[in-house]
């Protein structure tokens, strides 16, 4: 549960400045559409681009589907692509937020799918305080 509007969720979840705030100061660009391609890159990651995917489905703001391909290191591009769902529903003045990263490969490499942890807990802490979290993880780019 998140203490916020799913508006509120959906604009952390979409926007790239907020993103960053959360999701190791990575950017973000993407077309929010059906078809739309999406990109993650930082800028201290050597100009590398981290990720790359497909905008799958777009439902503002309950559901957003997109495929990922991740690109930072030669044994998490081996791995293929995978698909990320993110379904916000609200309960009273807060929001339940389900994030499913699925269609990976059986013994995929933990990279690719531990660090939700560590951004849905900075997510949450930056909605609902402002504030970044300072984890080793979470300072990994900054």
């Amino acid at each position: 549960m998140v203490k916020t509007t799913p508006a509120r969720l959906w604009e952390a979840i979409t926007t790239s400045e907020i993103r960053g705030n959360y999701q190791f100061g990575n950017t973000f660009t993407a077309e929010w559409k059906p078809g739309g391609r999406f990109e993650m890159g930082n800028a201290k990651a050597s100009g590398q681009l981290l990720a790359e995917g497909e905008i799958l489905e777009v439902d503002p703001p309950r559901k957003l589907v997109q495929t990922m391909r991740a690109l930072w290191g030669e044994d998490v591009k081996e791995e293929g692509t995978s698909r990320v769902t993110r379904e916000i529903e609200p309960v009273g003045d807060s929001c339940h937020l389900t994030v499913t990263h699925d269609q990976l490969r059986e013994g995929a490499i933990d990279q690719l799918y531990g660090g939700w942890p560590m951004i849905l807990s900075g997510l949450k802490t930056w909605l609902e305080t402002g504030e970044k979290l300072t984890t080793p993880g979470s300072l990994m780019y900054t």
